[in-house]
């Protein structure tokens, strides 16, 4: 396997510290609101990185950690008038919901920096120990210029950094690129008692804490978004290669930016999407594929047109994989064979490649087109290899990147909603229209898709199927 690895610039054979071992570690949301599209990225993103390192045979330690405890939830807290403990349990417990909803598959350790305030504070008197932090009036700082490797992930240099630094408003920094480990409490804040007083972590010593405690002084893989890179992930190497004195991570992952039709996402914009808002106009399965149709470290362009592509190749998939099911006990045993081996091989091969997804993707499609010109050209395919295909996507479409709904698809019994009622949706439906409110239309059609009935419009009228 060759993972690409952003402390070095270039791909590099995977060889963890203690094989088939595998450390994980995932930072997780700071939960203070419900996650956009982009975070879902690199949940989805590290949910298929580790499936497939199961696959090739690795028991992997996965941890994500959960940021409960932060000025932006000091900030909520304070809008809504309640205990920022409270803005954290609520906005944990919708996290939970929507990787669920992700297909996400659940992590061995959630670990959460308010469980781990001891393990914090015993880390940043390490460094102080070590020369490496200092405190004023409460506050604890780490003193970046003491750490010769600082830039060593981001590749930015100490002295271009103090350059272009601002005059930093906290004059009790001896340098304006030195970070808070530890911050003293402001009235009001929630605060824990600490050698310096009472106060509450820095962000980035919650990390290093939580991983060193999880996973050890030195960790195999470590993922996050791009933006990540700088300052909180070099400030991570700072804090933990800093105490320990030896390498933190073996291999940087990082995922690429999420723009919403060239754009970057923002709330200014109007252009900023919940995964929860993805989620209850589309399948999981189809925005799964979208995400794996672009290889992870590079940026992602969403759109309501990709994601409806998605859809369409997310139910080529899934009606492959049932009608596969649907015909292997009617199959005959001297039925011609199918070498699925060849697709193995290739998936394999694309994702051994730093998961190259888009690549592996396209074997899947690849497949259903040697398949059906097998069955066009030679005749049904014998039962075996049929057991043999439908295990090839049981391991590789639904056990690693989660695109098939291996679920029975829904029947006209099945689907909860008579004739009748259907058609007074679709009458619904075109009033709407005729009003000009597209966005209800659309909240319609997208409804009864959800529920496997597909409208289909021509100048005749609208139709509908059920799946």
């Amino acid at each position: 396997m060759q993972i690409f690895n952003t402390l070095s610039g270039k791909k590099e054979k995977f060889l963890p510290s203690n094989p088939p071992e595998v450390s994980f570690y995932t930072c997780g949301p700071t939960v203070y609101d419900l996650f956009h599209i982009g975070n879902g990225r690199t949940f989805i993103m590290s949910d298929i990185l580790r499936r497939y390192l199961i696959y090739k045979g690795y028991n992997v330690k996965y941890v994500m950690n959960l940021t409960d405890i932060d000025d932006r939830i000091i900030e909520k807290s304070n809008s809504m008038k309640t205990k920022s403990s409270t803005v954290a349990t609520q906005y944990s417990d919708a996290f939970f919901e929507d990787i669920v909803r992700l297909g996400v598959n659940e992590a061995d350790y959630y670990p959460k920096a308010t469980d781990h305030i001891a393990d914090i504070i015993h880390l940043i008197k390490k460094l102080e120990e070590k020369d490496l932090a200092y405190s004023v009036n409460g506050d604890v700082f780490y003193s970046v210029d003491k750490f010769a490797k600082y830039g060593i992930l981001s590749g930015k240099k100490l002295d271009e950094l103090e350059s272009g630094a601002r005059v930093d408003v906290n004059e009790s920094k001896k340098s304006p690129l030195d970070f808070a480990l530890w911050k003293s409490a402001k009235p009001g804040e929630p605060y824990w008692d600490s050698p310096w007083g009472k106060g509450r972590p820095g962000w980035h010593i919650e990390c290093s804490a939580m991983s060193n405690k999880l996973l050890g002084e030195t960790i195999d893989i470590h993922a996050g978004g791009s933006d990540l890179i700088f300052p909180h992930h070099e400030n991570e190497i700072a804090q933990s290669e800093g105490a320990h004195g030896q390498q933190f991570v073996k291999y940087w992952i990082h995922f690429g930016f999420l723009n919403i039709k060239d754009e970057k996402m923002s709330k200014s914009l109007g252009n900023f999407f919940t995964a929860r808002d993805i989620l209850q106009r589309h399948s999981v399965y189809a925005l799964r594929l979208l995400f794996t149709q672009t290889h992870y470290r590079g940026p992602l362009n969403y759109s309501e047109e990709l994601m409806e592509a998605a859809t369409r190749g997310a139910e080529k998939l899934s009606n492959f994989y049932h009608e596969l099911i649907g015909s292997i006990d009617s199959a005959e045993t001297k039925g011609g064979t199918f070498n699925t081996d060849i697709y193995r091989d290739r998936f394999i091969e694309a994702m051994d490649d730093d998961f190259n997804t888009p690549q592996a993707v396209a074997v899947l499609f690849d497949l259903i087109k040697g398949v059906n010109k097998k069955n066009t050209d030679e005749g049904r395919i014998s039962k075996d290899s049929l057991i043999d295909l439908k295990s090839f996507l049981d391991q590789t479409a639904i056990d690693v990147l989660g695109i098939i709904n291996s679920e029975a698809l829904p029947t006209k019994e099945s689907s909860g909603l008579s004739d009748e009622l259907i058609k007074l949706l679709i009458d619904l439906r075109q009033e709407a229209k005729k009003s000009k409110h597209y966005d209800y239309a659309d909240f319609i059609r997208d409804g009864l898709k959800n529920l496997g009935i597909e409208l289909r419009d021509s100048k005749e009228g609208t139709t509908f199927k059920i799946n």
